[in-house]
C-alpha cells in the first residue's frame, strides 16, 4: 500500500466507482436508447436528485445549493418531468420494465413542499412506471425540513425508510459542524417521523467533530438509540476543499497531508461507536452501516450503489449500464452548482447522456470486487467465478496479498473474502488503495470548481 494509505485510514468515502470526478464530457454525447437497448430492465432502480437544502453543513460537498429563488423548485421539477419523459421512451416497451427500488436523495428532498413531494412522487410512479407502494423507497431528509405534512405524504406514497441528518445530538458539536439546530429540535423531527409510520428510521451521526470526545459522542449515540432507530449511519468527517469548513482552513483534510492526532480521534470514536452499537442489539453491515437485528428487509442494502440498472434523474443524479456511467457535470463550489442547476432546468432535450466513465470488463470486475468487499458480509469466491469466469485471485493477486498482509483481509485462498474488524475500520484506505490506475489518474486531473 502506498505511504500516504498507510499512515492514514481516511482517504475517500466510496459509494460509488469510479467516482464522479473521474467522469469527463462525452464528445458523441450517445443516445440512451441505445446505451439501454440490450440492458436488462426486469429489476431498474430509481434515484431522483433534489438539489436543495435550506443550509448547506460546513463539511458538504454533495450537489446542493442552499435556498431557491421563487420559481425555481416548480421549474426543476418541470425539467425533471421532461428528463423522466425522455428516459422512459429510451427505456422501451413498457411490458419489460420493472423497478425493483426508489430512492429520493439530495440535496434534501423534503426542501419540497408537501405539494411539491406529491408531484415528485407522481412523476416516479406517471412517468417512470414505478410501483412506489410495492418497492423499497428511501427518502433524505434533515430535521427542519421533516414536517408533519411532508412525512404524510411520503407514508402515504409508500415510504419505507426515512434517512434524517442528525450529525450530532450536541448543540456546540452542529455549531463546530456549520450545522445550526437545536436538540429540541431535532427530538421533534424524530417524533414526527416516528407518529408517519415509516417502517425505517435512519439516523446519520459523525464522528471526528471539532471538540467531540468519546463522552459526548457516547451522548450522541444514547440519544439516537432511545428512539430505537432501525438503521444507524456512523460517518467519519472529512473536511474538503471548498467546502464551509474547507474555505476556513479549519480541515486537516485541506493541509499537505495526514493528521495522526485527527486520524487516532476518528478510529477511537469509530471503535467506540461500533462497540457501543454491537453491544445494543445492532449488527454492522460496513464500516458506516449498522441495522437493528430485528428491522425490517429493506431489500438492496445500498440502493443499488453498486449495480447496474440503475437510472437517475436530476441534475446530480448519476445512470449506470454496463458499458457507461453518466450524469450531468459536477461542482462542488456554490457558483458553479447554481449555474449546473441553471442550465439544468432550461434544457428541453434530454434524450443523450453528457458526462460520463466507460467502463470495460476490467473495471467492472475491479468495482464489483472493491464495493462487495467493503460490505460485512464480504465476497463469495464462487459468485465472483460464476460472475467473471475467474476467481479474485486470479484478477486481483497482488492487491489481496498486500490486504492480507496488513491483517485486513480474510479467505484470499477460501470460500468468501472478507475484511477483518480492522480492515472494515479501514474501509476509506482500503477502497482507493483498489482504484484502477486509469480512475486515480482521471480523478487526479480533474479541476475542481
Amino acid at each position: 500500500m502506498t505511504t500516504a494509505q498507510l499512515t492514514s485510514p481516511y482517504q475517500h468515502y466510496v459509494y460509488a466507482y469510479p467516482h464522479k470526478t473521474a467522469y469527463r464530457p462525452l464528445p458523441d454525447r450517445p443516445a440512451l436508447a441505445g446505451l439501454w437497448a440490450d440492458e436488462p430492465k426486469d429489476a431498474l432502480s430509481l434515484y431522483l436528485h433534489i438539489p436543495f437544502c435550506e443550509v448547506r453543513c460546513g463539511f458538504c460537498n454533495l450537489f446542493t445549493r442552499v435556498g431557491a429563488p421563487e420559481g425555481l423548485t416548480g421549474a426543476y421539477l418541470d425539467a425533471l418531468e421532461r428528463q423522466a419523459v425522455a428516459v422512459r421512451e429510451a427505456l422501451g416497451e413498457s411490458d419489460r420494465v420493472r423497478f425493483a427500488t426508489a430512492a429520493f436523495g439530495g440535496g434534501t428532498p423534503t426542501f419540497l413542499t408537501a405539494a411539491e413531494l406529491e408531484r415528485l412522487c407522481d412523476l416516479a410512479e406517471h412517468r417512470m412506471g414505478a410501483d412506489l407502494r410495492a418497492i423499497p423507497l428511501s427518502v433524505e431528509a434533515s430535521p427542519a425540513t421533516a414536517t408533519a405534512d411532508r412525512l404524510t405524504v411520503l407514508a402515504d406514497r409508500g415510504a419505507t425508510r426515512l434517512s434524517l441528518g442528525v450529525q450530532s445530538f450536541v448543540d456546540s458539536e452542529a455549531r463546530a459542524a456549520v450545522r445550526p439546530q437545536r436538540r429540541a429540535d431535532v427530538e421533534a423531527a424524530l417524533g414526527r417521523v416516528r407518529d408517519a409510520r415509516i417502517p425505517v428510521l435512519n439516523i446519520d451521526l459523525i464522528y471526528g467533530i471539532d471538540g467531540q470526545t468519546e463522552h459526548t459522542w457516547r451522548q450522541s449515540l444514547d440519544a439516537a438509540l432511545a428512539w430505537r432507530p432501525e438503521e444507524l449511519y456512523l460517518y467519519p468527517l472529512y473536511v474538503r476543499p471548498l467546502t464551509g469548513l474547507g474555505r476556513r482552513g479549519q480541515g486537516p483534510d485541506t493541509g499537505p497531508g495526514p493528521d495522526p492526532a485527527w486520524d487516532e480521534q476518528r478510529l477511537r470514536l469509530y471503535r467506540a461507536g461500533r462497540d457501543h452499537l454491537l453491544a445494543h442489539g445492532y449488527t454492522q453491515q460496513s464500516m458506516r452501516m449498522f441495522r437493528r437485528a430485528d428491522a425490517p428487509a429493506q431489500g438492496s442494502d445500498d440502493y443499488a450503489c453498486q449495480t447496474d440498472g440503475m437510472i437517475g434523474l436530476g441534475c446530480g443524479a448519476r445512470s449506470y449500464t454496463a458499458g457507461l456511467h453518466y450524469s450531468f457535470d459536477y461542482a462542488v463550489g456554490m457558483h458553479e452548482i447554481r449555474g449546473i442547476i441553471d442550465t439544468y432546468v432550461t434544457t428541453t432535450d434530454f434524450s443523450r447522456a453528457e458526462v460520463g466513465y466507460a467502463m470495460d470488463a476490467h473495471e467492472a470486475r475491479r468495482r464489483h470486487l472493491l464495493q462487495s468487499l467493503l460490505q460485512a458480509d464480504g465476497l463469495p469466491v464462487e459468485d465472483y467465478r460464476a460472475r467473471f469466469g475467474a476467481t479474485p485471485a486470479e484478477d486481483f493477486g497482488p492487491e489481496l496479498a498486500r490486504l492480507t498482509d496488513h491483517g485486513w483481509l480474510t479467505g484470499a485462498d477460501g470460500t468468501i473474502l472478507r475484511l477483518t474488524p480492522e480492515g472494515l475500520a479501514h474501509s476509506d484506505a482500503i477502497g482507493p488503495e483498489l482504484f484502477s490506475p486509469a480512475v486515480r489518474a482521471a480523478m487526479a486531473a480533474y479541476e475542481r470548481k
